[in-house]
């Protein structure tokens, strides 16, 4: 079981190739893109996933580059404060908490940084086919040379292309939210000081945070939609679909969308992707592949740190791949489902009466003495979720 091939080398494959190194794999990791990935969202790490990186020796350093935010404002058209608080965002959520939040790109680098020694990386190539067989897994890929594997790990995103390969079409698996996501660079042009600013419109979200020191800010434009047809790898068409939507809207929105223009993008829908099974012979998926919870929950990267250190561990303390990937499952499904429920407490209508509601009170919030102990209360939910499994030593 020694030679795996991991496809992604996101926040799953990473630290998956990191673990199954430290148990005496030889991990091989795949990534189509041709080098590790800039840009993204800002993504948290919660409860149990900080164990992971602790036992990583990385979590200090990870709280070093957390954005740190300390409070987040609504605006209307004009620019007219509506409403300001600071006692959570809508990213990170409270800011007094243990939670990490971090860029995803810095969160990638820091890990890639002690998944180096003893794992094979092959940027710019892709998985196009896998044949089981009784010893092993025969992989073809789009550029390099077909190789023989022990194991298959697919940790290739929402659209894995494993996933598609082993258990079939995305179609069955993904459940779109009715949401769309769009996040890029812009410089900081409203100096904001480790701070949120968010316009809403009916169905419409726009907003923008400062990063990495308020030395630059990361947009995002988010609308309602049921599920759109688009090439996921034709960039200009996406910027010109986000452009239309937002098209006429106030506040800061024209400059974000020409901002939006030369920078790099991360669009895509809020999709939720469910299975009865994350193993098929010797094929095992892990992260946002076999069991994404969408942004909408805040635990996806949560999800994939504590899903790679089981599956590794599961794998170092087996006798053979069933009896690891049993475990796996076992171990995996029930925290699943719990992060998983949270997608749907989260996911609400923009209507205009439901965005007043929100607004007034996070108003009457920001007044109340107690309002710290308020927003714990009304946070409960993801925190006994995140914490709801106990990592093992393996």
């Amino acid at each position: 079981m020694r030679q795996v091939l991991i496809s992604g080398a996101g926040i799953a494959g990473t630290t998956l190739a990191y673990w199954l190194r430290r148990h005496g794999f030889a991990p091989t990791v795949v990534e189509r893109a041709p080098a590790p990935r800039v840009g993204g969202h800002a993504v948290d790490i919660r409860g149990t996933a900080l164990g992971v990186v602790e036992r990583m020796g990385v979590l200090e350093r990870l709280r070093e580059l957390r954005t740190d935010m300390r409070g987040m404002s609504f605006v209307n058209g004009a620019g007219k404060t509506l409403a300001k608080v600071t006692e959570h965002t809508l990213t990170g959520g409270l800011t007094d908490s243990d939670d990490v939040e971090i860029l995803r790109d810095d969160l990638t680098e820091v890990l890639a940084s002690v998944a180096q020694e003893g794992v094979e990386y092959v940027y710019g190539d892709w998985i196009t086919g896998i044949a089981q067989h009784a010893d092993g897994v025969r992989v073809t890929f789009a550029r390099g040379e077909a190789r023989d594997f022990a194991l298959v790990v697919g940790a290739d995103g929402q659209h894995s292309a494993v996933r598609s390969l082993v258990f079939g079409a995305e179609k069955e698996f993904s459940h779109h939210l009715d949401t769309y996501l769009a996040v890029f660079t812009v410089p900081n042009f409203l100096d904001l000081d480790r701070w949120q600013t968010f316009h809403l419109t009916p169905g419409k979200l726009a907003g923008i945070y400062s990063a990495r020191g308020n030395t630059e800010a990361r947009a995002m434009l988010g609308f309602q939609s049921p599920e759109l047809d688009f090439d996921r790898h034709d960039l200009e068409q996406q910027r010109k679909l986000i452009a239309d939507r937002f098209h006429g809207q106030g506040w800061e929105v024209p400059r974000l969308v020409r901002e939006m223009a030369s920078s790099e993008l991360y669009f895509d829908s809020m999709t939720q992707i469910r299975m009865d099974r994350f193993t098929e012979g010797r094929v095992a998926l892990v992260g946002d592949a076999g069991y994404g919870p969408s942004p909408l929950s805040g635990q996806g990267t949560s999800l994939a740190l504590v899903g790679a250190y089981v599956l590794a561990g599961s794998l170092a303390t087996a006798h053979d791949h069933r009896t690891a990937f049993a475990t796996y499952e076992r171990e995996m499904r029930p925290f699943v489902l719990r992060n998983q429920a949270l997608a749907a407490l989260n996911q609400r209508k923009q209507t205009r009466f439901a965005q007043w509601k929100q607004i007034q009170s996070m108003r009457m919030l920001s007044r109340l003495p107690f309002s710290s102990r308020v927003m714990k209360a009304a946070m409960r939910p993801l925190t006994e979720a995140s914490n709801a499994l106990v990592l093992k030593d393996y």
